[in-house]
């Protein structure tokens, strides 16, 4: 199966599921919580009041080399939405992504779409855990504070 399939297939709206997928083409889905939707929408506010030039994006879908991804919150340049629009999904990695971790979620996971959106060109990634704590990561490893949204706080 691939993305707009899924996008198309009229069982696959209104679930209460994440939907990806993965290298195989096979359908992975995870619950969602009502406190991953309640960071969600934090984040994504405050990513809004704090960054003027770009957007925020919720449930961002990008193409990987193990399948399409999907970052709960995703911000993107206005660069990159001339260059990329609102294609679904994205060829490559908004400059961040962020994931919501949920309790189906392990950390090798959560590494490996980091490791997946750096490869397709991610400036940073952040993780918020299920506290509300935010890391950041650029492509070499963790970081203090993000390096493109000055004064992000760590807590949600």
């Amino acid at each position: 199966m691939n993305w707009q399939q899924v996008c198309e297939e009229p069982s696959f709206q209104d679930l209460p599921f994440k939907i990806e997928l993965n290298e195989y083409g096979q359908i992975v889905m995870s619950p969602a919580s009502n406190e991953h939707g309640r960071y969600q929408m934090r984040i994504g506010a405050l990513l809004t009041q704090k960054v003027s030039d770009g957007e925020v994006i919720a449930e961002c879908s990008i193409e990987t080399d193990k399948g399409v991804k999907v970052a709960d919150i995703a911000w993107i340049s206005s660069a990159f939405l001339s260059k990329h629009g609102y294609r679904t999904p994205y060829p490559c990695s908004p400059e961040i992504c962020i994931e919501i971790a949920s309790p189906s979620n392990s950390e090798r996971e959560l590494m490996d779409k980091m490791k997946l959106y750096f490869e397709r060109g991610a400036k940073e990634v952040w993780i918020c855990n299920s506290f509300g704590s935010l890391e950041f990561y650029g492509p070499q490893g963790a970081l203090s504070s993000s390096t493109l949204v000055a004064g992000f706080p760590d807590e949600m």
